[in-house]
């Protein structure tokens, strides 16, 4: 998502005034215009902005004016207008025409930076609401930043499109789902891809904190602050200052703990062991867990507060058995990892077992499968006898057929034969690309695809 900030008004000093205080306030892609005409010319040549901010009264162009140009060239454009003058009328004219807010002069830089973060978070979450509604996927813009999670699953790609537009923002995150889906994986994607990306990313499992070491772990202490405590010493919010702090496991968090936690998210700030003194933090919060907060919250284990804090974006991530077609190129991904020098391939059987299997430990499990049969293996072709004898004796995964997934269910052989077609065209027809990406022998490969009438 874009977040640049256009702001055009003819005064230069209020330019000046205004670019200084937003760059102080972290805000860095900044354009100031003192001519609307300049401003104007740039929307309608294809510059798109998150946020406008307009000043009404200005010669050539005035603001309500731009305001419509604005609107008409880029209607994502969430636009704030900014006089000297407090006019009731002309606050609803510019609201009836799109503005997103109407300020007047004086304006505090507090309440200016305020007004653009909410605009920011409006169009954001305007953005998120969209994802899906078309029918092409998503497109990922933060292409690095979200390589290690590897998935051609449609419902996975809108995931991960949301993930990015919320890593644009500060909102909490929580993220939810079964052991081994990969949540520390995506909390880091969203970490890496936000402006936050320079800053540390600290990861603590919220199970592993005792109670006596919770506050100085946490908020750090001073020195003498109890007995062992020879230095101050920096705690894991403060470590992570205009970075990024996952919280682990956060449904092992006890209660007393939770409203500590609270205190910060609410107020951004902490206070060391052995002082009375708050200090300012700027961190964002993401959250997982693979319990089931709801359950926690009727028992009264969970603060429901802390929840809705902490839920300003929720992220489902969808368990392995829900996304199959992941499976070949996790496949892959896992060979190559493992494999060392050799070209190590999976043979058919073996395939056919993995692509039946429920995976109950997700992602995680399927990587320590295929990590145990290259041991096994050793320089030879992942054959089915090298797999897990559970895995061996598993009977076939049964689909789910009450589960409402959009379209008509297709026959594992009809996915199998387009996910290999998709393979092949997108290495433009090379058998050996082919093979290697869906990590399976290419003798195997030509016998499919002659199965197929391709020659």
């Amino acid at each position: 998502m874009n977040e640049s900030i256009l702001v055009i008004d003819d005064e230069m000093d209020f330019l000046d005034s205004i670019k200084r205080g937003l760059i102080s306030s972290g805000i860095r892609e900044i354009r100031v215009e003192s001519d609307p005409r300049i401003a104007a010319q740039s929307v309608q040549q294809g510059d798109r902005y998150a946020v406008a901010l307009i000043d009404i009264t200005m010669p050539w162009i005035n603001g309500v004016q731009l305001l419509e140009i604005i609107k008409s060239a880029s209607p994502d454009t969430e636009c704030i207008m900014v006089t000297a003058v407090n006019d009731a009328r002309m606050a609803v004219e510019c609201l009836q025409k799109g503005a997103y807010d109407y300020l007047t002069k004086p304006v505090s830089r507090d309440e200016l930076v305020s007004k653009i973060k909410r605009a920011q978070e409006r169009r954001r979450l305007l953005e998120v609401l969209s994802v899906g509604k078309t029918g092409s996927l998503p497109q990922i813009k933060h292409k690095d930043a979200f390589a290690p999670i590897v998935t051609r699953s449609e419902k996975m790609l809108r995931l991960l499109k949301e993930a990015e537009l919320h890593a644009a923002s500060d909102v909490p995150a929580l993220i939810t789902g079964e052991s081994g889906t990969g949540k520390e994986l995506l909390a880091r994607a969203i970490h890496r891809s936000s402006p936050r990306a320079s800053f540390p990313f600290t990861s603590i499992n919220m199970a592993s904190l005792s109670g006596s070491l919770f506050d100085a772990e946490f908020f750090g202490h001073t020195k003498g602050a109890f007995t062992g405590a020879e230095k101050d010493r920096a705690g894991y919010i403060e470590h992570s200052n205009r970075g990024t702090l996952f919280l682990d496991e956060i449904g092992d968090l006890p209660l007393d703990f939770q409203g500590k936690l609270l205190r910060v998210l609410q107020e951004g700030e902490i206070i060391k062991l052995g002082t009375s003194t708050a200090r300012k933090v700027d961190v964002r919060f993401i959250a997982a867990t693979n319990a089931d907060l709801d359950k926690l919250l009727a028992k009264g284990l969970f603060r429901k507060d802390l929840y809705y804090r902490l839920k300003g974006a929720w992220l489902r991530l969808i368990p392995l058995r829900e996304r199959r077609e992941d499976i070949p190129f996790l496949i892959s991904t896992f060979l190559r990892e493992f494999r060392a020098e050799e070209d190590r391939q999976i043979e058919e059987d073996a395939l056919q077992i993995l692509m039946n299997y429920d995976y109950p430990g997700n992602v995680r499990e399927l990587r320590s499968i295929i990590q145990s049969s290259c041991n096994l293996a050793q320089h030879r072709s992942i054959a089915a006898r090298f797999l897990p004898e559970y895995l061996r004796g598993a009977k076939p995964a049964r689909r789910q057929q009450a589960v409402p997934t959009g379209g008509p269910i297709v026959p594992l052989a009809e996915a199998e034969r387009a996910h290999i077609l998709q393979a092949y065209e997108e290495t433009t027809h090379n058998k050996l690309r082919t093979a290697k990406l869906l990590g399976i022998g290419l003798n195997t490969l030509r016998r499919k695809l002659a199965s197929y009438g391709v020659e």
